[in-house]
């Protein structure tokens, strides 16, 4: 059976190493958002990776070895001593995510352990996350079985 696997990538080559694999065969998931990115002399949207340094592959498990035929691949994302599983319906909701219309900026920061809830409405609905920060600009959600901490800006 195939899983989804959480692939560790050199800096800013999550795009690159995602379109290697492909080139490979191997299904991955690179979600990408749009940002506007601000130099002294213009605005600029640009598409940048939601995970940094992450690109999601999904294998039988005797074939985890193929990925480190691209460049920029490091090594697996491990927990608890076993590489890391990421569940379909985790992928899909960030998918669906992603594709929706709602408009917030999102930021990834590493890891801390908060009180633990369960979240009723929004895009990660039904999921398990602790919150972190709650602000009057954004909040801060670890959402537990991938290990990070969400940062959702809203208007």
């Amino acid at each position: 059976m195939k899983h989804w696997y959480v692939v560790y990538t050199k800096p800013k080559w999550e795009k690159k190493v995602a379109e290697q694999l492909e080139q490979l065969g191997i299904t991955c998931f690179c979600p990408l958002i749009t940002q506007v990115r601000q130099w002294s002399d213009r605005k600029k949207k640009v598409e940048v990776p939601l995970f940094n340094s992450y690109v999601f592959v999904q294998l039988l498990y005797s074939e985890r070895n193929t990925v480190f035929n691209s460049v920029g691949v490091v090594r697996y994302l491990f927990w608890l001593g076993k590489p890391a599983i990421v569940r379909d319906e985790e992928i899909c909701v960030i998918r669906d995510w992603i594709n929706g219309t709602d408009s917030c900026e999102v930021s990834v920061v590493p890891f801390q352990i908060g009180d633990s809830i369960q979240l009723e409405s929004g895009p990660f609905s039904s999921q398990k996350a602790i919150v972190q920060e709650v602000t009057n600009t954004h909040y801060v959600l670890v959402l537990e079985s991938l290990g990070c901490v969400l940062k959702m800006k809203y208007n």
